[in-house]
């Protein structure tokens, strides 16, 4: 959990702020807010001493500099010397700008205007303001330990007389030198201390020299480099001054001097760090920006077209969830690689972090360059990745964006690369697509229903209808499928298919999965407490929720808590999934099954499974795609294929359920392949609770006599 303290007087604003900060990390920032600077003053002292509200420190202070008691550089000031280690960004009005860049000027990392903040925007401004600090922190405590290693290594000590013949070497001086003491006195210290410029190679003046034709200290120049006796080589600093007699008369020098190598060495390694990504060795945001404001600049002045490619790997928390970190960080290392040799050696592939990486391409002729790069990026990810055991297969999806057609700024254009790489997701992932100016309101409308969504269990929005399964032969009702509404108080009722995705990405799947799955068994077992015929529901199950480590727990939890026994309940997977999965989901649904549950592959017939696959997971029904059914009587490949299917389920002695019966005629040519269970409009919609209470309570049959007539 990662603290914020907001000092802002504005609920409204506070409040914005708020949701927006907790929306986007997921939960992981905790904000606090405060009205004045003395509140916030508090806060800050109470965090020294006891730890900030018992839990942790403060990531990140945001300042509004109009407050009640204090404003503009007074605010900032106080709060800067009260924590001048914690990252502040300023909250600052348009008229209050000038102020607000005063305070960068004077140690804020940066500042947004309130009037242009929105829900994108300056939440990664905050995560990445920490994760900025974070680093510079880590590189500063990394210069302390190579600072303290060098302060206790001691120094090498030379001396020379009034000829500048060596007089006397110390043991370090022998060690750096390669010389011994005897060998070394009396001969010429040019032959001792051989120094060379590190940058153009040239021979450096000894400061001895130095320092005893001028009389004073003296020192090496930058970047000297001090051969040693066997040809090595490594920097050096040092300070020479004279050696004078009793009468003041010079009569030597002495030179201390010690091997700087390490240092510049941990501070070249700093700056690495500091602008490239630890895992990957790519370079990380800070360095993309860079880059990307100077080919920007250059596209400009040469009238040229740059272009971005945001690329996200595909169902990457899968691996991650079910393989681990370890491997996960390996897959990404050789996803990295991949990546460069796709590449020019003047564009850029960094990694923003996670499964996140962006590729810039400085030059392009044709926005055609960057489709093509783009295609050669995903067909290359497409070849296994073999890690340890594994054999890992892997897409990706990417947005592209161009400057200037696009975008004209570095946080423009890395913003609709982002948008555009979603769009490809939508669009089936593995595959690229370039940023649509409609993007924009597209992306603004899947953050609102995303955020929408987080309030939605808190208000009891969702329901549930359950739509009839039905015996083929008899017309009775033999179960229902439960399936998920949500009556969206402004947007009216919201398609699953347009917030089922949403949730999944954004994890909210689990507890909305943990909601129908707990309503659905209350009403089968409502249903059997009024001495209804006992029917099995049937619940639709995400990957994201059947990967979750609580979930087997949580099946288990619910079912003792409606007192429903296990056969009369039944998970729906989809077959696309199960040809994904493998260990993992063969020993949470061998696990499933012990609990008494039966399971059911759902859209059968569009994953291409082998008989191996279905015999490898305890699988009690096919559910075959309605788009099969759909088409059963106009195409004859359709009628064929759902002919197989059922005779493939009846020889693995599962149930066959056929989906999206709509017509006499679907459910004629069903009974005439010998489907024994179908489920569609044809025998009825979904219903609410109450209204399937009714028809069970009736025992209706659907009349399919005459179609078998």
């Amino acid at each position: 959990m990662q603290h914020i303290l907001l000092i802002q007087n504005d609920s409204a604003d506070s409040a914005a702020v708020r949701d927006a900060l907790v929306n986007f990390s997921d939960g992981l920032f905790h904000v606090v807010r405060v009205r004045d600077c003395s509140e916030g003053l508090a806060a800050l002292a109470k965090r020294k001493t006891q730890g900030f509200l018992g839990a942790g420190r403060i990531m990140a202070v945001l300042v509004d500099l109009s407050l009640p008691t204090s404003s503009g550089m007074e605010t900032f000031d106080r709060i800067f010397e009260a924590a001048p280690q914690v990252p502040i960004l300023i909250l600052s009005s348009a008229q209050d700008e000038d102020t607000a860049k005063l305070a960068v000027k004077r140690g804020a990392q940066e500042y947004l205007l309130k009037e242009q903040l929105d829900a994108y925007l300056w939440p990664k401004a905050v995560a990445s303001m920490i994760e900025r600090t974070a680093n510079t922190e880590a590189l500063f405590e990394e210069k302390e330990r190579a600072q303290v290693t060098l302060d206790s290594i001691g120094d090498a000590v030379v001396s020379t007389d009034a000829s500048l013949r060596v007089t006397y070497l110390n043991v370090v001086a022998e060690n750096l030198t390669g010389w011994s003491r005897q060998n070394a006195v009396g001969r010429p210290v040019e032959e001792i201390l051989h120094i060379i410029d590190g940058v153009d190679r040239r021979e450096v003046r000894n400061p001895m020299a130095s320092a005893i034709g001028e009389n004073k200290t003296v020192a090496l120049t930058p970047n000297c480099i001090l051969i040693r006796r066997d040809g090595s080589e490594f920097a050096v600093e040092d300070s020479s001054a004279p050696i004078h007699d009793r009468r003041g008369q010079v009569t030597g020098a002495v030179m201390v001097f010690h091997d700087v190598s390490a240092a510049r060495a941990a501070t070249l390694r700093m700056s690495h760090l500091a602008q490239h990504d630890g895992l990957t060795d790519l370079p990380n945001r800070i360095l993309l920006i860079d880059r990307l404001t100077e080919a920007i600049a250059l596209a400009q002045r040469h009238r040229r077209q740059l272009a971005l490619l945001f690329l996200d790997v595909d169902r990457f928390k899968h691996i991650n969830d079910s393989l681990g970190h370890m491997i996960g960080d390996r897959l990404l290392q050789s996803i990295a690689q991949r990546l460069l040799k796709c590449v020019r050696a003047s564009d850029t592939v960094s990694r923003q972090g996670g499964d996140e990486f962006v590729i810039l391409l400085p030059e392009v002729a044709h926005s055609q360059d960057a489709l093509v790069c783009a295609d050669k990026m995903l067909e290359v990810l497409r070849v296994p990745h073999h890690i340890d055991e594994h054999d890992l297969h892997v897409t990706a999806s990417i947005g592209i964006v161009t400057y200037p057609e696009d975008g004209t700024d570095c946080e423009t254009l890395i913003r609709y690369a982002d948008f555009a790489m979603y769009d490809a997701k939508d669009n089936g992932r593995d595959n690229h697509q370039s940023f649509k100016r409609d993007l924009n309101v597209r992306a603004r409308k899947r953050q609102s229903v995303e955020n929408d969504l987080r309030y939605a269990l808190e208000r009891q929005e969702f329901q549930l209808h359950y739509q009839p399964k039905v015996n083929l032969s008899t017309g009775q009702i033999i179960g229902v499928e439960a399936l998920i509404r949500w009556p969206h108080p402004e947007l009216g009722m919201v398609s699953p298919a347009e917030f089922i995705p949403i949730a999944e990405e954004c994890g909210l799947i689990v507890p909305i999965g943990r909601w129908v799955l707990a309503e659905a068994c209350h009403q089968a077992r409502a249903w059997q407490e009024i001495g209804l015929l006992p029917i099995v529901v049937s619940v639709n199950i995400s990957s994201v929720e059947l990967r979750s480590a609580t979930f087997l727990d949580g099946v288990r939890v619910t079912l003792a808590d409606t007192g429903l026994e296990g056969r009369f309940l039944e998970l729906e997977l989809t077959e696309t999934f199960l040809m994904q999965e493998s260990a993992h989901t063969a020993r949470v649904l061998r696990d499933l099954k012990q609990l008494g549950l039966t399971l059911a592959l759902d859209d059968f017939g569009t994953g291409y499974s082998s008989l191996s696959h279905l015999r490898r997971f305890p699988i009690d029904t096919l559910k075959i795609d309605r788009s099969f059914v759909h088409s059963i009587t106009t195409n004859a490949e359709d009628a064929c294929i759902v002919r197989a299917l059922i005779g493939m389920g009846k020889n693995l002695h599962m149930r066959v359920v056929a989906e999206g019966v709509e017509t006499a005629e679907q459910l004629a040519a069903l009974q005439d392949g010998g489907c024994p269970f179908g489920q569609g409009y044809y025998f009825g919609v979904p219903l609410t609770g109450p209204d399937c209470t009714g028809v069970l309570r009736r025992r209706i049959r659907v009349n399919i006599a005459s179609v078998q007539a």
